[in-house]
């Protein structure tokens, strides 16, 4: 078991999305640090300004996730308007950060590893949304 999974399932607040606040979680900080890892990644090749929209798009979308990462780990007495604008947020980032790097994939492979981890996130991101309806 992760610390993640130990923590919520420690917490005294056990909502019936568990599962899927835990996937969501797990998906956003892992996006926030593939899309700084790719990001770093950009600046290194050797024309980085070709990469300057995809170097932005990377850092926008890993201060999205890990911002929507701790809303949702917040689970004492959520604000559920809040909740789902930065799950929706971190989903738009998400996809235009996973379009951009798309288009790098087949020349930078932490652009795929990068876009990979995108469609992860939104995916669980879009999951924690269905289950809270």
């Amino acid at each position: 078991m992760t610390h993640l999974a130990e923590m919520l399932r420690n917490q005294p607040h056990q909502p019936s999305a568990l599962a899927a606040i835990e996937s969501c979680i797990a998906a956003c900080y892992d996006c926030a640090q593939s899309c700084t890892i790719c990001a770093d990644a950009c600046m290194a090749e050797t024309d980085p300004a070709m990469l300057l929209y995809c170097i932005r798009l990377d850092l926008d979308c890993a201060d999205l996730c890990t911002a929507t990462g701790r809303i949702v780990s917040r689970m004492t007495k959520p604000n559920r308007a809040l909740t789902e604008a930065a799950l929706e947020a971190c989903i738009i980032a998400c996809g235009a950060c996973a379009d951009e790097c798309r288009e790098h994939a087949e020349m930078h492979a932490h652009c795929r590893i990068c876009a990979e981890a995108c469609d992860a996130c939104a995916e669980a991101c879009q999951s924690l949304l269905d289950a809270m309806k």
